[in-house]
């Protein structure tokens, strides 16, 4: 499976309304999961088993909630048994049908 996830506090006392710190916190779970990941601007992605990947989502939250009693969590998932490898090959069907 492959849950795009998106974890912030609802609440800041940076000045400059940054979650930066938090984020970073979150990140740093997923990438200590040894899961398959990728990390934009917007959301993480992470590939893996439905525990796995719950997992890594829940401690995530909890990670951002060290920094805020408030957490706001934007989940998407693409649930597809025995499909392995799919952070990488969804993107390159797009690609390929794009240079056609």
């Amino acid at each position: 499976m492959l849950v795009a996830f998106s974890v912030a506090p609802s609440t800041t006392t940076d000045p400059e309304g940054s979650v930066s710190e938090a984020v970073a916190a979150a990140v740093r779970v997923v990438r200590d999961s040894g899961l398959p990941h990728r990390t934009d601007a917007m959301f993480t992605t992470v590939e893996g088993e439905w525990q796995e990947c719950m997992d890594v989502v829940r401690r995530a939250c909890e990670a951002v909630q060290a920094h805020s009693p408030r957490v706001s969590l934007v989940l998407k998932a693409d649930i597809r048994e025995g499909h392995t490898g799919m952070l990488d090959a969804k993107v390159q069907r797009v690609e390929e049908h794009l240079r056609d």
